[in-house]
């Protein structure tokens, strides 16, 4: 696999790393059996076959953003998946597959600090976690950078005052936050390590550039142990989740700058996840997730009961190879994945 051709080699390495890690152990859990007695009232086989339905489905936003993975669980196990198209039992995305996922890296780093910090956020991180920092001229890392090198790379450690107090979505905030913590020296595999430390050894994971921001390269097995971890509570970003949630869409609010999601959405952003509560019931419900924008989508429903993942990554479109955020396919996938979601929480499918 080589999704970014211009860091090829520091790509191989990382995927290299996460295999070597997932052979230690971790990756998804399944259930072993059931019908019935979840949450909800409905059985495992309605909420199945609605998921199902939605996500091979011709006619919905699924449809266009093929091949892709999804999965569905609770905080005990994966309860359904499936790949799309099954190409016959060879599919081109299953639970295994290593890929970059781009922003689904910013709820890692916010998970990690809250877990630091044992829940209790600074004024000063729920600033840089929340986008609000001034550090708005970010545009990629190299691969064999620290984080600190990375912070003095081109522009992106220039604070700008009049971007200062305002939501703008990027890379920069969260490596002047990492460096500001501590991590500054860290380069791929030690700020593995130390995220790693921080939200358990059993939650794989590399960087192919030391961005925490886009940087991660993972599978969608490795991140559904990090979104049981969030359900069961032995993560503290689960108390954290839509904490600190500031407004987002530029149109409709004034402290807003910039966003990667349209106009006509308005969600709010909080310690490096999204909060989808625009008031129109056909474009939010209330989750948690952090799509990235080669098209990896994970979310928490807004009970904190349910998880789920799409899992993809589609270069296509992207304007800078060495930008994790410069692809823009992370909503397409979101609209996929909160019709899966829908079907799972009522049984009825899209």
């Amino acid at each position: 696999m080589n999704p970014i051709p211009t860091t090829a080699a520091a790509h191989a390495a990382a995927l290299s790393l996460v295999l070597s890690l997932a052979a230690c152990g971790g990756g998804g859990g399944d259930a072993g059996s059931g019908g019935g007695g979840l949450p909800g009232g409905l059985s495992l086989q309605a909420r199945t076959a609605a998921a199902t339905a939605t996500a091979q489905s011709a006619a919905n936003a699924c449809a266009p953003i093929q091949p892709f993975y999804w999965e569905v669980g609770d905080q005990g196990a994966r309860l359904a998946s499936g790949s799309v198209p099954s190409n016959n039992g060879n599919p081109v995305y299953t639970g295994a597959t290593l890929m970059s996922i781009a922003s689904a890296s910013k709820w890692l780093y916010g998970a990690y600090v809250v877990q630091q910090r044992q829940g209790q956020l600074t004024d000063s991180d729920i600033k840089f976690l929340t986008f609000r920092s001034g550090y708005t001229n970010f545009t990629r890392c190299l691969p064999g950078q620290t984080v600190d090198g990375c912070v003095a790379y081109l522009n992106n450690g220039v604070y700008s005052t009049a971007t200062d107090g305002l939501f703008s979505y990027g890379g920069g905030h969260m490596e002047k936050h990492a460096s500001l913590n501590g991590l500054g020296a860290l380069n791929n595999a030690s700020l593995a390590a130390e995220i790693r430390a921080q939200l358990g050894s059993d939650i794989t994971l590399a960087y192919s550039q030391p961005q925490l921001a886009g940087g991660v390269v993972s599978s969608a097995d490795a991140y559904a142990v990090f979104l049981r971890k969030l359900l069961a509570g032995s993560l503290q970003m689960k108390a954290a989740l839509g904490s600190h949630a500031v407004c987002t869409n530029p149109a409709t609010c004034a402290q807003a700058r910039n966003a990667p999601v349209p106009a006509t959405v308005s969600y709010h952003y909080s310690i490096g996840h999204w909060v989808e509560d625009d008031p129109d019931p056909a474009k939010g419900d209330g989750a948690f997730s952090s799509a990235g924008a080669f098209g990896f989508y994970p979310w928490i429903d807004k009970s904190k009961t349910w998880y789920g993942i799409v899992a993809r990554m589609d270069n296509n479109g992207t304007t800078d190879p060495g930008d994790p955020d410069s692809a823009g396919h992370g909503f397409a996938s979101l609209q996929c994945g909160r019709l899966i979601r829908a079907a799972w929480m009522d049984g009825v499918a899209r």
